[in-house]
């Protein structure tokens, strides 16, 4: 079996509003090539990811909902199981609807088998803001920005798996994705600001120091953390050569992309997927993830 992502066509993409200190407006509309230039990122992410191994299913974009285009927020995937996200600003909340048909119809092809919806009032991101860890079969749990705390419970009743809430402390790193990358082997790239102090202390607990790898602010705000990984394979905005060098020595292979145009909405390559086949137990799991 080869990895499956969902990925949205950027032709509606543009960046005509602020939600997150990242967000440039003014830097998208006075360039007359950052809509060419943010096709072309596109593809290439979707190149990379087939060169990788992956299959990627592509859906059309919507006109007017440009942050259509980073699935990772649209839902939670695990075990055939859909959680549906519900999205804290009303510039977002029209991709609710539209995610929630993209599932139903991916469960009418048997690509998934259950489409959920959370609890009233509950807010919660999407895998965004829940990242699963294969290796440590949890999921992370990101809250306090985008998503209510009140989703910690809403996961963990949904999909019966052990999860690690962690708070994350400043508005411009608002949902996990943006500053917490597990990778195989149980290794984490991660940026330590981003976090409270008992959002580190839970962290550390779980994950042993040689296991750590630390980001630096360029790495964060280039947002190489925000990165897919199969296998041994790692798909990134362009990374600074430190941290390319830092990642090759753990055995990955590195293929940087320039998603410059997305930055400039506060996302990366893992917003701009999201994993449709992952499976809990070990047993189950794709070989090549």
């Amino acid at each position: 079996m080869s990895p499956r992502f969902l990925m949205i066509d950027a032709g509606h993409y543009g960046v005509h509003y602020q939600i997150n200190p990242w967000m440039q407006p003014n830097a998208w509309s006075t360039d007359p090539a950052a809509r060419t230039l943010a096709l072309k990122a596109s593809e290439d992410l979707y190149a990379a990811l087939l060169a990788a191994g992956a299959t990627v299913e592509r859906n059309p974009g919507v006109a007017g909902l440009p942050d259509l285009v980073f699935p990772a927020n649209a839902a939670i995937v695990l075990d055939g199981k859909v959680l549906l996200a519900r999205f804290r600003y009303p510039e977002r909340q029209g991709e609710e609807a539209v995610f929630r048909a993209a599932f139903q119809d991916l469960k009418a092809r048997g690509l998934v088998d259950e489409v959920l919806e959370l609890p009233d009032g509950v807010l919660q991101e999407g895998a965004g803001d829940a990242i699963w860890d294969r290796d440590r079969r949890l999921f992370w749990v990101g809250h306090g920005q985008r998503s209510t705390d009140t989703s910690i419970a809403a996961i963990q009743t949904v999909f019966g798996q052990a999860v690690v809430a962690l708070e994350l402390a400043s508005d411009r790193f608002y949902h996990l994705d943006t500053c917490f990358c597990p990778l195989r082997g149980g290794k984490l790239l991660y940026y330590p600001p981003a976090f409270t102090p008992a959002a580190l202390a839970a962290i550390h607990a779980h994950v042993r120091p040689q296991d750590r790898i630390v980001a630096s602010d360029e790495d964060a705000a280039a947002f190489c953390v925000n990165a897919v990984n199969i296998g041994r394979h790692i798909i990134m905005a362009k990374p600074p050569a430190g941290l390319r060098a830092r990642l090759e020595s753990q055995g990955f292979q590195v293929t940087g992309i320039d998603l410059a145009p997305f930055i400039l909405s506060g996302g990366g390559a893992y917003c701009m997927t999201l994993r449709l086949d992952r499976r809990s137990k070990a047993e189950m799991a794709c070989a090549a993830e």
